[in-house]
Formats: C-alpha cells, structure tokens, sequence
C-alpha cells in the first residue's frame, strides 16, 4: 500500500496523517463499524471505477444490517470517492470507504455516539501478490472455522465479522502458506479470508452458495463471464476432499481480483498450474474492468 495525500473524512479532505480518530472509539473497542473494497482500473485512454453504485449500495446495506445510520447519501460518497481520485491524482487504485462509531459511551450499547466516515484511495496491489495471480497460490484449510450464521451477519462487511479471517490468516501465513480456506460449521468449503471460491470439474464451474458466504460483486462478475463463454455453473456444497481432487481452483474478490489455487494442503491441484478457464475468467475480467471489452458497460464508471 502506498500512501497518497489526501483522505475523505466526514465531508472534508484532510491530509492522510491528519485522518486520525479518538482511542476510546467505539468501532476500535467492539469492531462496530462497516466497509467496501472498490477499485480503480486505468487503460491507455481512460480510468473507470468498477461497480462503485453497487459497492455502495452493499455498503448501505451493510450498515442496515449492523444499524448504523451514515449521515451522508450514496450519491454524495459516490460523488465524493470520484473527487478523492481527482484529487489524489490517481488512477489505477484501492478504495476503502468506512463508517464507524466513534467516541461517547464506552459500553457494548454505543447510544447516541457520532457515526464517522471515510473514504480512502491508494495504490495498492493485488491481495495476493502478482506472483500469486500468475503462477497459483498455496492455501491450506484453516482450524478456524467460518462464523455460523447466527454468530455474524453473512450479507454485510461488519468490521468485527473479520477476526476471524485475521485468526485463519495468521494460522496460515505462520505455517508457510499464503491464504486460508475456512470450512462452514457443517464442514462444507466456505471462503477463503476475504474471498468466494470457485472450482472447476470436468469443465464445469462450482462455487459456495450465498447463503453462508459474502455476496460477492467479483464472484457474480466470474459467474457472468462463466455463462457468457458457455460454461456451466452450480452454487453448491462441497467438501474439502473435492477441492483437493479437482481440476482447477480460484479465489475471486475485489483486492484479490481472480487468484489461481495451486497447491493446498500439500496436494497439487490439477497440474500445479492455473488452468484454462481460470485462465479465460482472469483475462476477460481483466478487460471488463480496464473498460478494454466493454468501455459503455454499466458496471463502468468513467472518471
């Protein structure tokens, strides 16, 4: 991550060192706070941000969920989330919106504390590394299981929810691997840390149903971009044993983009490589969001 000048902070630019918040906010004390992934894409011509209505309309929703009223409207953070890149100077990057409780009562119940915002924009490359997306990555299956669904809200990016990706993640990177795929509390796949995953079988694409996993706005992009090239796809359960005997895996969100799977647990998947329809996923995601294949779509915003 590489800072830029200036963040979003309750209406007002402020300069990135000056974004600061009190030590007894509620969000850093309980996690009670919500937050987006967005990005930037650039190409030779032009720079469009991808499905930024869409990321804040979950936005929104995840702050319906977690009951937090952001006193801004969606137009004005779309709005000002395109400013902050003007004004940034950038093109090819991260965006972090955030609302938060901050300061007041210290207790679990946060009462009348002020709701805070930001939205942050830097350069930030793939989660998982440009090595990672070319050659494959090294995942194993963590000891932490995926929050049921009556511990943590599946459809909404609550700030707490994600301890336990934090837990599974160290648990991983510790033991030298570089990403964690958490099994649900039935044992089924889940997700990895913060990404859906899809596998491929005999040609035809699997990937966990939305009802214990994030709905993911890349994983419904990979869906898409699946049925458009005729490829089956089927939101179903399945077992740790089928991710290890199949042809092909990936992991798809917004920071990680589409990150081929090569090895987990010790067992190579396939051939150790990124297969061709990870292969063709990645490619034509790729030019959807640089605008090279769709520049009118509507998930483009040019800026």
């Amino acid at each position: 991550m590489k800072k830029s000048k200036y963040i979003w902070y309750n209406g007002k630019f402020v300069l990135w060192d000056k974004a600061t918040t009190h030590v007894l906010s509620h969000g850093l004390h309980y996690g009670s706070g919500i937050f987006e992934g967005i990005r930037a894409y650039s190409n030779k011509k032009d720079t469009y941000i991808f499905r930024l209505e869409d990321h804040y309309l979950r936005f929104f929703n995840s702050a319906k969920v977690a009951l937090i009223k952001i006193p801004y409207s969606q137009k004005t953070l779309e709005n000002a989330t395109i400013s902050l890149i003007k004004k940034n100077k950038l093109k090819d990057c991260y965006i972090r919106p955030l609302a938060f409780i901050g300061d007041g009562s210290i207790g679990i119940n946060p009462a009348n504390n002020k709701i805070n915002v930001i939205i942050a924009a830097f350069k930030w490359g793939t989660y998982l590394g440009d090595e990672g997306v070319q050659k494959g990555i090294r995942a194993k299956i963590s000891s932490f299981a995926r929050m049921g669904v009556n511990s943590f809200m599946t459809k909404s990016k609550i700030s707490g929810n994600y301890i336990n990706s934090v837990f599974a993640k160290r648990e991983a990177l510790n033991a030298g691997y570089d990403e964690a795929l958490m099994l649900d509390s039935d044992g089924y796949v889940s997700e990895g840390t913060g990404e859906n995953i899809f596998i491929v079988r005999n040609n035809k694409i699997k990937t966990t149903p939305i009802t214990t996993v994030l709905e993911g706005l890349t994983r419904d992009c990979v869906i898409n971009i699946a049925k458009q090239n005729n490829i089956h796809v089927v939101e179903q359960k399945f077992t740790r044993d089928e991710l290890y005997i199949a042809d092909e895996v990936f992991l798809t969100g917004t920071a990680a983009e589409i990150t081929p799977v090569r090895e987990i647990d010790d067992r190579k998947i396939g051939n150790g490589l990124p297969g061709k329809i990870t292969k063709l996923i990645q490619k034509s995601y790729k030019e959807l969001v640089k605008g090279i294949s769709e520049p009118k779509s509507k998930y483009l915003k040019k800026i």
